[in-house]
């Protein structure tokens, strides 16, 4: 009649060999609510409770709602998700946020039962038992344990493991405060169940620490704690009456550090000299939690130079996506598979791990990576985003439990089929006429060919370009022309009637594919008009000679919801985009780009959780260097 048949993705429940989901379970509570309601001796607001439940058992049970979603999600507490192959599935991985939240509501429970009278008969039963000071001593000590136990909370909703422990220990002994202080078997049962519910889902918590930091912190928290309690006992002894000998200041300090009356009072204007005392133990305690919960950092050096060959091995061998060779920044982070046969870079900021681009490696390895991702952010308290995207990029995050937003598309011009002949382009035509007959050359010649003369030529032209602003970029982009792999990457640079370079472009190989990408686009400002048209129309002939087939020029940010929106939502932002290009020259960049005819690759940003976005975008903005971080903030390059 029943049979529980064990499954990897949640316990399944038969009846008659019929399979029982959740939603079965929550109609008939919400049914047997209403019927118990009616006919027997339910209260309404015990009747609501059980509709609640039966509600919320239909609610994360969803994608059993519909066969043809049936049985793809795993079974979970809160909501039952879709599981992602590239990331660990934990049943019980909702349960940090609400083990953060019962933890907060205990705390503050045992909190006030501290600091409350007992319950008459109970303390009158305990007397028999224990001595009046033990009583006494159990509430002074419930009181700093509460509070430490309510600041957990906020760790253990950030997943950190030592946060875990360290609340396990403090509900141990307000279980046994609530029974010393006044048999509060209540509050008791309340705590110990909250400790089991964190011990079930233990492995939940994976936030790590760095071996030496929880070392040193344990050396240091006995030095703050002495510290403070000096500080502390050195203000009550200056504020306290001069006929008060030295025992009772020590027993006053303590009292009032642990937020208990003393043997003595404050006068006059120092009678605000215990709430002081006070604030000195709250203090304490968030510093000491600061030092005990602090998540593992993440790598702050930058690679070496065994780890940078290694990257560059795998650009070479697998990096066939236009933006691969950017990885090779001097200001970015690798993280590699156990082999070493794919890699990420990455740069960390405001607790997000944001990824450039697509990962590098082949597919197997690529997976196996992703899963080492997956822990390592897991392991630093990291959020994953990536910026720059590919489709193929795009379904890889996806499946590690990334979302994806569409930001914009690769113009790349087929130089194969690129002609100025016709009616269409007939104004970069121009253009290119008018500057070849001003006088204007071009050159194409590798990087590492090029003299320090011309190098100091081109940083100048780069200089003027900026007008003293500091070079963006980090996924489309290298961070200098003296980057120590760009020997082979390609420099197409203009000059005038007198040979001075007035500006040139700066492309990188794409390796597997018969491409370049652009990496630098820079001119003097005093240049004439259509001077970079006339480098780019260069640029794309000279190419073609090389035997170049594709060559990859701006990125256009949403160049689709101007080009070709789908549906009334992405035509509605393409008009906002098209009346905000003032401020923004977000359409400019795009008809530019159009010119040359090329087609379009996407591109995507990638963030985690549903409510991300936000975090995981201003972090990419501020890694891009589109938006200005704080003045306050310092300066953490390469981070």
């Amino acid at each position: 009649m029943l049979k529980l048949e064990r499954h990897n993705l949640g316990p399944r429940v038969f009846v008659f060999g019929r399979r029982i989901h959740e939603w079965h379970a929550g109609v008939l509570v919400i049914v047997a609510s209403v019927v118990v309601a009616i006919v027997g001796p339910f209260t309404p607001i015990h009747a609501l409770m059980a509709t609640l439940l039966g509600a919320w058992l239909i609610v994360k049970d969803w994608p059993d709602l519909t066969r043809s979603r049936r049985d793809t999600a795993g079974w979970r507490i809160g909501l039952h998700r879709h599981p992602f192959p590239l990331r660990t599935m934990r049943p019980l991985d909702d349960v940090p946020v609400i083990a953060a939240i019962a933890t907060a509501a205990i705390g503050i429970v045992d909190l006030f039962s501290a600091v409350t009278p007992n319950v008459s008969w109970r303390g009158r039963a305990l007397v028999h038992v224990e001595p009046l000071a033990v009583m006494r001593d159990a509430h002074a000590l419930a009181v700093p344990t509460s509070f430490a136990l309510v600041l957990t909370a906020y760790y253990l909703y950030r997943r950190r493991h030592s946060a875990m422990h360290v609340a396990l220990a403090l509900m141990i002994a307000l279980t046994v405060f609530n029974v010393v202080k006044g048999l509060d078997i209540e509050e008791a049962v309340l705590t110990v169940g909250c400790a089991g519910l964190l011990w079930a889902s233990r492995s939940s918590f994976y936030g790590r620490h760095e071996p030496g930091t929880f070392r040193s912190a344990a050396l240091r928290l006995p030095v703050l704690l002495v510290g403070a309690f000096l500080v502390a006992l050195a203000v009550v002894a200056m504020a306290a009456p001069r006929t008060v000998s030295f025992g009772p200041v020590v027993r006053e300090t303590g009292d009032l550090l642990l937020w208990q009356p003393g043997p003595f009072g404050f006068q006059d204007e120092l009678a605000k000299t215990g709430l002081a005392v006070r604030l000195i133990s709250i203090l304490t305690v968030l510093i000491a939690a600061y030092m005990l919960f602090r998540p593992l950092a993440a790598p702050r050096d930058l690679p070496d130079a065994e780890l940078r060959h290694a990257a560059a091995e795998l650009v070479h061998e697998h990096g066939t996506d236009t933006l691969a060779f950017f990885k090779l920044r001097t200001d970015e982070h690798y993280l590699f598979n156990a082999e070493k046969t794919a890699f990420v870079g990455y740069r960390t900021e405001s607790g997000v791990m944001m990824i450039s681009g697509d990962p590098v490696g082949d597919g197997e390895a690529v997976a196996d990576l992703m899963r080492t991702v997956v822990g390592f952010a897991e392991g630093h308290s990291l959020r994953i985003a990536a910026v720059g995207v590919s489709t193929t990029g795009k379904d890889v995050f996806e499946q590690a439990g990334l979302r994806a937003l569409y930001i914009g598309d690769e113009a790349i011009v087929d130089s194969t089929g690129f002609t100025l002949e016709g009616r269409a382009i007939r104004k970069v035509r121009q253009s290119v006429s008018r500057v070849e007959k001003a006088g204007y050359r071009t050159h194409l010649v590798e990087l590492g060919a090029l003299d320090e003369h011309v190098m100091l030529e081109l940083e100048e032209v780069a200089d003027d370009w900026r007008a003293g602003a500091a070079e963006r970029g980090f996924s489309m982009a290298l961070d200098s022309l003296r980057n120590p792999h760009g020997a082979k990457t390609l420099i197409v640079y203009a000059t005038d009637e007198h040979d001075v370079i007035q500006g040139f472009l700066h492309f990188v190989p794409t390796y597997g594919r018969d491409a370049v990408s652009l990496s630098f686009m820079r001119r003097r400002q005093d240049t004439p008009n259509g001077l970079t048209e006339f480098m780019i129309v260069k640029a794309i002939e000279l190419m073609r000679e090389r035997g170049v087939a594709e060559v990859s020029l701006n990125f256009a940010a949403f160049a689709r919801l101007i080009r070709a929106p789908e549906g009334l939502v992405e035509r509605i932002a393409g008009r906002l985009i098209i009346l905000g290009d003032t401020w923004f020259q977000v359409e400019r960049l795009y008809r530019f780009n159009a010119k040359f005819f090329p087609h379009w690759e996407p591109r995507y940003f990638m963030y985690e959780r549903r409510f991300g976005l936000p975090r995981a975008g201003i972090a990419a903005l501020w890694i891009e260097g589109q938006l200005p971080r704080p003045a306050l903030r310092p300066d953490r390059k390469g981070s």
